[in-house]
């Protein structure tokens, strides 16, 4: 199954479920959390900066979305231990989660790697890839609850193409791939569905500091993702999973 271009999402998408988004106070994470909230799910925002989170928080309560919740969680160093108590904690309070959506990305600069920054490099793989590991792993009981889950994850096609000077964040990017089909492969005999996302060249913080010279004002704005997110986190794409759709041609 493709992801149907003139796809729009029905406004009680994701009513009653509960969705945990990374990364949720800025770029693509912010416009996927309210995308969310706008079709009836209660999220979860994740991120560092609780400033950012409880803008998004503030506009997704004042666009009469239901009440979000903020969990700030800085994920470079998080330990084991801080993820099960995430568990933990939703499970306390909200009983359920039905989808999981890895935003958050760490990409410091540009690098040959034979110059790149031994602590730099420990701390992009901490972010890209060993978090959206652990966190996938230890909300893993809470998703096999629910009746329909999915989790999402945000690749990147540098990856994959091994491209010079993008170092960690490349590799990080190329391992989320392979992490992501492998979570497909183990859970396709349950109710969790697992996918990808490469969102191509997008109008973010994140892109603008590795190319600070570069007019973005032709680049698409992060809420245009937000259609192939929700139709991912919804009934609408099943039973699709194991699969990854690269922008703009998904």
């Amino acid at each position: 199954m493709s992801f149907p271009a003139d796809y729009r999402a029905p406004t009680d998408l994701l009513q009653d479920r509960v969705i945990l988004v990374t990364g949720a106070g800025d770029g693509i994470g912010r416009a996927v959390a309210k995308a969310c909230a706008s079709h009836g799910a209660t999220v979860v925002l994740l991120g560092k900066t609780v400033a950012k989170l409880e803008s998004v928080y503030d506009e997704i309560e004042a666009e009469g979305g239901p009440q979000p919740a903020i969990y700030p969680m800085n994920l470079e160093g998080a330990t084991p231990a801080d993820h099960d108590q995430l568990a933990l904690t939703l499970e306390g309070q909200l009983s359920r989660l039905d989808g999981l959506v890895h935003c958050a990305a760490l990409l410091p600069y540009l690098s040959r790697l034979k110059d790149y920054e031994v602590e730099d490099w420990l701390k992009v793989l901490q972010v890209n890839l060993n978090a959206p590991f652990m966190l996938t792993q230890a909300l893993l009981p809470l998703l096999q609850r629910s009746p329909e889950a999915s989790v999402v994850f945000t690749g990147d096609r540098v990856g994959l193409e091994a491209k010079p000077f993008w170092g960690a964040y490349g590799v990080s990017k190329a391992g989320v791939d392979a992490l992501a089909r492998m979570w497909a492969a183990e859970l396709e005999s349950t109710t969790v569905r697992v996918n990808l996302v490469d969102p191509g060249p997008t109008r973010t913080a994140l892109r603008k500091r590795v190319y600070p010279g570069e007019d973005n004002s032709s680049l698409k704005l992060p809420e245009s993702l937000a259609p192939l997110y929700l139709w991912l986190l919804g009934s609408d794409s099943q039973p699709v999973t194991g699969e990854s759709f690269a922008w703009p041609t998904c």
